[in-house]
């Protein structure tokens, strides 16, 4: 070759991180331009989410100088930290730059793409809204000229730890978040932001009472975990901790390299390693055929069993409604028994349980969603139907009862009300009963479809019936259950009323089985007649 000629530059020297960047902001632009309601959305929250950080910031800022601001800043950033590690796991389609198989064909290293996606990750309303907050935390505690320059380097390393987490989250778990169950998955965000408000709710009560020292002991903890460690390391800057400074501003860096590492990891198996995470084992197989007989057995004989095991099924596997169960399960729980730990609670809370579990009975054949038509082909007479029913309602109790009992005696024994305990079970019992009537009945009047993809759990043009079927039937369970409701007040405020009183839990018991069976001969008859109609509705969806 001669000395003149053209020597192509070696593959891999030039830089993909401008490109990968310019990618993100094309996406972002593109995205915007589909449709004016998506733009309006995307502007929407992002302002509300800007404003949101902007007076986090500025409560900070006026806490600046408090005696436990450092704890607040350092959960904050743990807090933080945790919210971009699950954020993917439930949103994978937020950010399409989140899946790197889309770029498996190309011919790029995992580290260089590493740096180009940790660059584009710094691009958005996230990042902005994380250095926000990052900010407000690191300032709040910076007292010094030393302190804020370990603030800057404190907020480059906790934002990229950050990112980094949730690249690494999101990599790992890539094969599963982009396939159809891993979408599904998404619904159960309900349940953790359900569960995240109670326990808010339940932190806020106790630092209004005990007031913000409550959080020391966590803060000695979470001062040693990246990215909180950051935020720590300049709290102790300023107190003049220069080595237990230098710490955890290692500690953060070398969480910052290992999640990197792991990343880069994750790249290698997924840009070299085929995508079996839809195949079943055949001994799994077998396992789940076993399992399957296993719990056929221990049903009921004919329809009723077929009935109940098909419902279960679906509570099971059926990503929508299984979320609708967990979070009715935890809801159920976390109220009553959190009231009963802050010590304002009722034992009479524990009803609580059996309400979230009693509205699952509402819209029975709008879960099975078109699938419907094959049950209703199995319905010719008020008898079917009131078999169908009656499998169904079989279900939900084989659940509810002991559940709605081990809510109510955990409760009672938080609060030191053993006393009231027949009497709570009594009226949970019979709640459970009107709104299993009441459910069955709403069921084949007021049917409406349940959307399988995205977020929503009524189909557009239906919100109406939804609110009918669900807040009618409660307010009628509430009504149907005023007997006990009366019985019960009579019992605790006449002076004889209360040597009776144990006497609820078998009339409980006993009311709402009674209201069970009539509301289910009630319902059986119309769901017969109304089938056509019943099908239209439950496959709009």
């Amino acid at each position: 070759m001669s000395a003149g000629a053209h020597t192509p530059p070696a593959a891999g020297t030039a830089s993909i991180t401008p490109v990968v960047v310019r990618l993100k902001l094309s996406l972002l632009r593109n995205g915007l331009r589909q449709s004016g309601g998506r733009r309006a959305a995307y502007i929407t929250s992002a302002v509300v989410a800007l404003l949101f950080a902007a007076l986090q910031l500025t409560g900070f800022l006026a806490l600046r100088g408090h005696a436990h601001i450092a704890s607040v800043s350092v959960l904050a950033a743990a807090v933080l930290a945790l919210g971009w590690a699950v954020m993917p796991l439930f949103f994978p389609g937020g950010d399409e730059t989140l899946d790197p198989t889309r770029l498996v064909m190309l011919p790029l290293r995992p580290r260089p793409l590493v740096r180009a996606l940790l660059a584009a990750s710094l691009v958005g309303i996230g990042p902005l809204f994380t250095v926000l907050l990052l900010v407000g935390c690191v300032v709040s505690v910076a007292h010094g000229a030393a302190a804020y320059a370990v603030a800057v380097l404190s907020l480059a390393l906790a934002l990229l730890v950050c990112v980094a987490l949730a690249r690494a989250v999101a990599a790992a778990n890539i094969r599963l978040l982009t396939s159809r169950k891993g979408r599904d998955l998404a619904v159960l965000s309900g349940l953790v932001i359900a569960i995240g408000a109670q326990l808010v709710n339940f932190g806020m009560q106790r630092l209004g009472s005990a007031g913000l020292a409550q959080l020391e002991p966590a803060r000695e903890v979470l001062q040693w975990v990246p990215p909180a460690s950051a935020v720590a390391a300049v709290d102790a800057t300023s107190r003049g901790s220069y080595g237990i400074a230098a710490a955890q501003l290692a500690l953060t860096a070398a969480a910052l390299v290992v999640l990197l590492g792991l990343w880069a990891r994750s790249l290698t198996r997924l840009m070299t390693s085929p995508d079996a995470s839809t195949l079943q084992p055949a001994d799994a197989a077998v396992r789940e055929r076993s399992r399957s007989g296993g719990l056929a057995r221990l049903l009921p004989a004919g329809r009723t069993g077929t009935v109940m095991e098909r419902s279960l099924r679906y509570v099971w596997r059926d990503p929508k409604t299984k979320a609708a169960w967990v979070t009715s399960l935890a809801i159920g729980l976390i109220v009553p028994v959190f009231n009963a730990l802050q010590g304002t609670g009722s034992p009479y809370f524990a009803c609580f349980a059996a309400g979230m579990l009693g509205i699952q009975m509402y819209n029975q054949f709008g879960q099975d969603t078109s699938a419907f038509w094959m049950v209703a082909l199995t319905i010719s007479t008020p008898r079917d139907a009131y078999v169908e029913l009656r499998g169904r309602a079989l279900a939900l109790l084989l659940i509810t009862l002991p559940y709605a009992t081990l809510v109510t005696v955990v409760t009672t024994a938080l609060l030191g009300g053993w006393t009231r305990l027949p009497e709570v079970l009594g009226l949970s019992f019979a709640l459970l009963g009107a709104m299993l009537a009441t459910g069955a009945w709403t069921s084949a009047r007021f049917p409406y479809s349940i959307p399988q993809e995205g977020y929503k759990n009524v189909a557009p043009g239906q919100a109406g019936l939804a609110w009918i079927s669900i807040f009618g039937g409660m307010v009628a369970a509430a009504l149907l259950c005023s007997p006990v409701i009366a019985l019960l007040i009579w019992a605790n405020v006449s002076a004889n009323g209360h040597t009776w009183v144990w006497l609820l839990l078998p009339t409980g018991a006993a009311y709402g089985a009674a209201l069970t069976f009539l509301g289910l001969r009630l319902a059986a008859p119309r769901t017969a007649a109304r089938l056509p109609e019943i099908l239209t509705a439950v496959s709009k969806g």
